[in-house]
């Protein structure tokens, strides 16, 4: 079996470590995301695609095109990054999203008619350095929409909650949990802390499968808020997330990836 990479990080510490593990049987190949395609043949049995740039997403859709199985699909990758195909998807399917409003720039958003109350905004396109804030007031919105006018944004009202997200991973078959503060925190996000499964609410865990099912995810992150009692809110869904730092992630990717490529 040849596995190959998709990613400019090939040193990331979930990818090294689990290129370690399958490098005593099978070939692993790091191939950047900026590559053009078509991929000269033989295709890799299993591509893992660990990068969300256009040009990543166009080499992973050729890929398939051309019978390569890639984990996670470019489509399922796609959608993960446009926050209102998130939120429709999942409400569709009954989970508990926040309910998203979107607009063309944040100019327009900023020009309407006044927010009902607190409120968080985020760029429409999850990417690095995106634009998420909470909006308490106009004036806070229209500082926002000075610095960013132009960029296309989602609105979300401001859920009440302890100020932590819980960071919620999937590695096929595999789940793990860590505690964040929240992107909003005034006092920084800070490091992820490992939560063991037990800790987690009753029902989290068959929710965070469900996200998978429904999103078509095999390495995938949930980002999830407590509203009180162990009710949900899902805030965010994420393709191939780092999972840094959690003991046997490794270990459940390259399991995964022997399953998939045996199939």
């Amino acid at each position: 079996m040849r596995v190959a990479l998709i990613t400019s990080e090939p040193g990331h510490p979930l990818l090294s470590r689990t290129t370690a593990l399958l490098a005593a049987d099978h070939p692993v190949d790091v191939l950047d995301p900026r590559t053009p395609p078509p991929v000269p043949e033989p295709l890799a049995d299993v591509y893992l695609l660990k990068a969300r740039t256009p040009h990543a997403l166009a080499l992973a859709r050729d890929l398939e095109r051309r019978g390569a199985r890639v984990i996670n699909s470019a489509a399922a990758t796609a959608l993960c990054q446009d926050r209102t195909a998130m939120a429709a998807l999942a409400l569709d399917a009954g989970l508990p999203f926040a309910a998203t409003g979107t607009f063309t720039t944040l100019a327009e958003l900023a020009s309407g008619p006044t927010l009902s109350g607190p409120a968080v905004v985020k760029s429409r396109h999850s990417r690095r350095h995106d634009v998420v804030a909470r909006v308490d007031n106009a004036s806070h919105l229209r500082d926002l929409a000075a610095a960013h006018p132009d960029e296309p944004v989602v609105v979300q009202d401001f859920a009440p909650n302890d100020g932590w997200d819980h960071k919620l991973w999937a590695v096929g078959d595999r789940l793990f949990a860590g505690l964040r503060r929240s992107e909003l925190s005034p006092e920084g996000r800070g490091a992820t802390r490992t939560l063991p499964l037990d800790d987690l609410p009753s029902g989290w865990p068959a929710l965070v499968r469900r996200v998978g099912e429904v999103f078509s995810l095999d390495v995938y992150g949930v980002d999830v808020i407590d509203l009180g009692h162990g009710a949900p809110l899902i805030v965010d869904v994420n393709a191939f997330p780092g999972i840094r730092d959690q003991p046997g992630a490794p270990e459940a990717l390259a399991a995964l990836i022997s399953r998939k490529g045996s199939t």
